[in-house]
């Protein structure tokens, strides 16, 4: 099946053609109004958000399969050239689906799988969203790439800068896990923290995308392209589960971009026949320190008020989501749910994700599982279906959440009397 746009919009001059692979323009969200592509994120009209719209040519599931075992294997669904291989990028995706037996059990669910993205290169989904982001920066001319951050996208950037070849500029909140700033740094990008939440340094960084020129800030001014990463998850969760969807999935909701997409990807692989069509329904989670999506959803409202975060997960604490409508909508439409877990909770389950299933999960893991197992002893999840959460990120990312919590079990004296004597009562 065919999606055919009513009306084609010119390119942007001095772009060559086919830069943008199928895409064809930039839609607004909320009028609906067309653009043309370029670096562009809000509608001339009504300053409402900007999306990618496109006219897909016939894929099949053996093309897509034939491809590289990255997320440029649906190069044909996403807003990239058809010769996106031979650019230098870090290659994200194709993580693994992990048949979550043991969490299931403990769970009391009958089918779940993990779909474990810690294993992109920089050990977070942002791999996928920059690799993107990097793609139309190239393509439009822009030399700088650079993002507000809290924490893992700044890892994404650098990494994915370094390997091109050209300069990054990542900002952070100045308390920011240790870990994270470090892992940005070693790339030797220009990182800078600032006094402030994620909220303050994203509003500079938007100061700074109006007036610099070259500049690709990957979640402002090419946000549209950079979104589109997104939508892999969706196509490998479906390819990794023989070409179909689940009955419902559990996302972690920062912007709320990943949950978005995710049901734009599934609804787009339903649209070219590549799986049957069947209802999905989509769940959110936050923690209760930065949780503005899930207070909208329980007050019934669709405008989300913005939050000042207090939370241990850092990587989803962003008080003011850009795709916070989107996300109430995409749950009440698909008859799922947003909620929410206290800190306590969130390191309790990356803990039992770590236990059950072998995957250390970072502090979004955590308020993922925990508000699947929350969802479940409410009755929303349904225990009988099958059943995705995403585990975004790696919990290396985020020791300081545990590290008070786990340890070692006993310090011994190196005899082997002494680990006799440990044993016997630790394991009576």
């Amino acid at each position: 099946m065919t999606a055919v746009l009513d009306t084609q919009v010119p390119p942007p001059a001095g772009v060559r053609e086919g830069a943008f692979g199928n895409a064809t323009h930039l839609v607004c969200r909320a009028c609906g109004e067309k653009s043309p592509l370029g670096p562009f994120y809000a509608c001339m009209e009504c300053f409402g958000p900007l999306e990618v719209g496109y006219d897909f040519p016939r894929v099949t599931r053996e093309q897509i399969e034939a491809g590289p075992k990255s997320i440029w294997r649906y190069a044909p669904l996403l807003p990239v050239p058809s010769d996106i291989t031979t650019f230098r990028s870090t290659d994200p995706g194709f993580t693994r689906l992990v048949d979550a037996g043991n969490l299931a059990a403990d769970l009391g669910v009958r089918k779940l799988w993990v779909k474990d993205d810690s294993g992109n290169p920089t050990h977070s989904f942002k791999d996928r969203v920059v690799a993107v982001a990097l793609s139309a920066a190239r393509e439009l001319g822009l030399t700088v790439l650079a993002c507000p951050s809290t924490g893992n996208l700044a890892n994404a950037v650098a990494a994915a800068a370094a390997r091109a070849g050209i300069r990054s500029v990542v900002m952070v909140p100045s308390n920011l896990e240790q870990q994270k700033i470090i892992a940005s740094a070693v790339y030797d990008t220009t990182l800078i923290a600032i006094d402030g939440n994620y909220d303050d340094v994203n509003k500079l960084a938007s100061e700074i995308a109006g007036e610099e020129e070259g500049w690709a800030f990957v979640n402002v001014n090419v946000r549209p392209y950079y979104a589109e990463g997104s939508k892999t998850l969706a196509f490998e969760i479906a390819e990794q589960l023989g070409w179909r969807l689940p009955d419902q999935v559990v996302v972690p909701v920062a912007s709320g971009s990943q949950l978005t997409k995710i049901d734009k990807g599934f609804g787009e692989l339903v649209k070219l026949g590549l799986v049957e069509d069947k209802p999905v329904k989509i769940f959110g989670a936050q923690a209760t320190g930065c949780s503005p999506v899930v207070q909208a959803y329980e007050a019934g409202q669709d405008v989300v008020a913005p939050v000042r975060p207090d939370t241990i997960a850092k990587s989803l604490a962003i008080g003011n989501p850009a795709d916070g409508p989107y996300v109430l909508d995409v749950v009440r439409r698909t008859g799922g749910r947003i909620a929410d877990v206290d800190d306590e909770t969130v390191v309790r389950n990356i803990v039992r994700l770590a236990r059950t299933e072998g995957i250390f999960g970072e502090t979004a893991g955590g308020v993922t599982l925990g508000v699947t197992a929350r969802l479940l002893a409410e009755g929303d999840l349904d225990p009988d279906a099958e059943t995705v959460f995403i585990n975004s990120g790696d919990g290396l990312k985020t020791l300081d959440a545990v590290s008070s919590h786990v340890g070692p079990k006993t310090t011994i004296p190196p005899r082997y009397e002494a680990f006799t004597d440990f044993w016997r009562s630790y394991s009576a």
